[in-house]
């Protein structure tokens, strides 16, 4: 990255990471036939009608039974993509409200791939009798999907870029949202960095929010974020890390004014560094700030 690196800037490559976090994540990597696929799943026989909430934005469900449902993706953009599919699941026994993302990697225009998550094993009582699988109420909840050349790099490979970005989970209490930005130098040269991230927040189809005023730090939005460290520039070594703090406010005051949610922020560590696009899913009410913190050093895993 030439964040002022030593190397030029290359395009942040994918390390299969999840959009959205939740229990029984399962990859389905992309490169298959571009053909629907219509057989039986390995999670039961298909209904012969789905149930509402089977299809969204994309993604369908195949095959549900108690302890596992089976997905397809399509893309239906003009570049490889990431997606995260978070589903609802309100099944039998012990696995009630459960929330399992599924994620599928790097699917081509145009291509269909399935993937599979899971929540528990299937019920031994009614696989030795040989009964029907029970159909839990599973549906769709969230879809959210990254162009692959721009996903975001939390662990595996070093991307060709030579580091590392990514959002944390973040913070939410009263309204105030608090989203860590971390940058990982993974690479073998020096990475510099000076002053703030550039960010642009993206609506679900990945256009730009005009509506929105992007502030240089958070003093105006709360206190006490962490990000309001002055902008200062730093080396960083092999190994090392600095973290960026987005804050904003879900408050809404205006009845005249429509509510702007982004689910997406692009960010660019500098101004010459390759975009990553990254979904901390701002939901900022009609206060219409976004308060964005410079670069500190943070103690980073090599």
């Amino acid at each position: 990255m030439s964040a002022t690196a030593t190397r030029p800037a290359a395009a942040l490559v994918l390390t299969a990471a999840a959009l959205l976090v939740g229990c029984g994540s399962v990859t389905a990597t992309g490169g298959g036939s571009a053909a629907p696929s219509t057989s039986a799943g390995p999670c039961g026989v298909p209904l012969e009608r789905p149930l509402d909430g089977w299809s969204r934005d994309g993604v369908r469900i195949l095959a549900v039974n108690d302890a596992c449902a089976e997905f397809e993706v399509t893309n239906a953009g003009s570049e490889a993509a990431d997606f995260s599919v978070l589903f609802g699941w309100t099944g039998v026994g012990q696995r009630l409200d459960t929330s399992p993302t599924g994620t599928a990697t790097a699917v081509p225009p145009g291509a269909s791939v399935r993937g599979r998550v899971e929540v528990g094993t299937p019920n031994p009582a009614r696989t030795t009798a040989s009964l029907p699988p029970i159909v839990p109420n599973v549906k769709i909840t969230l879809v959210r999907s990254v162009p692959t050349a721009e996903a975001p790099s939390k662990g595996g490979p070093c991307p060709a870029s030579g580091v590392r970005l990514y959002a944390d989970q973040g913070d939410a209490a009263m309204g105030l949202r608090v989203v860590g930005l971390h940058l990982v130098n993974c690479g073998t040269s020096p990475v510099t960095v000076d002053g703030y991230p550039q960010v642009q927040a993206l609506d679900e189809q990945h256009r730009p929010v005009d509506a929105l005023q992007v502030l240089k730090g958070g003093a105006a939005i709360a206190a006490g974020t962490g990000a309001d460290n002055p902008p200062q520039r730093i080396t960083l070594g092999p190994g090392e890390g600095a973290r960026s703090t987005v804050v904003w406010r879900n408050t809404n005051n205006d009845t005249a004014v429509d509510p702007v949610n982004a689910p997406y922020l692009r960010v660019r560590a500098t101004p010459d560094a390759a975009p990553v696009m990254v979904t901390p899913e701002l939901d900022l009410g009609t206060t219409g700030r976004l308060g964005v913190g410079a670069w500190a050093r943070e103690n980073s895993p090599s």
